[in-house]
């Protein structure tokens, strides 16, 4: 019996690690990176700041989850918020047709700390975009293009380039 529990799991982990990572995987509603070590939090943080306002995105928010649910007595593994990024001028391609799709928006990319180590989550706006169904394809573009540089943002956040 007890063979057959190390075996089931043995088998979970193994099924687990050959899943693409969500960075990797194109059908995954997130995109995940980790950040390099020797890269500190508040590299990533004015990282993300210059490519944002190198490529005409604002930042109306951040939201310091963690802050809020140490507040309330949770014990937290590290860092845990979501900044806000937008651009209006690509956004406006999807307002205009849709725009229940400011239910998504902005997009928001979380940081957060998980065993020792600093990392980025990104909620795929083209994912968002699917949610709407059937799309004409300059809202699809639009989507993809901001997608993009959230993922480019990200990329030279997790090295903490300026």
């Amino acid at each position: 019996m007890r063979s057959r529990i190390l075996l089931a799991s043995l088998l979970l982990i193994l099924t687990a690690c050959a899943a693409p990572h969500p960075r990797d995987n194109q059908e995954s509603a997130l995109y995940i990176v980790k950040v390099e070590q020797g890269v500190s939090y508040d590299d990533v943080v004015t990282s993300l700041k210059v490519a944002a306002e190198g490529k005409n995105f604002v930042s109306p928010g951040v939201y310091p989850l963690g802050e809020h649910l140490q507040q309330r007595g949770q014990q937290l593994q590290g860092r845990l918020e979501v900044r806000s990024y937008c651009n209006l001028g690509l956004g406006a391609e999807v307002f205009k047709d849709y725009p229940e799709f400011a239910a998504f928006a902005p997009c928001r990319i979380a940081i957060y700390e998980k065993n020792g180590a600093l990392y980025m989550a990104l909620d795929r706006p083209t994912r968002a975009v699917n949610a709407l169904g059937k799309v004409p394809q300059h809202v699809r573009d639009a989507a993809e293009e901001i997608e993009k540089t959230l993922i480019w943002m990200m990329e030279k956040a997790r090295k903490g380039d300026i």
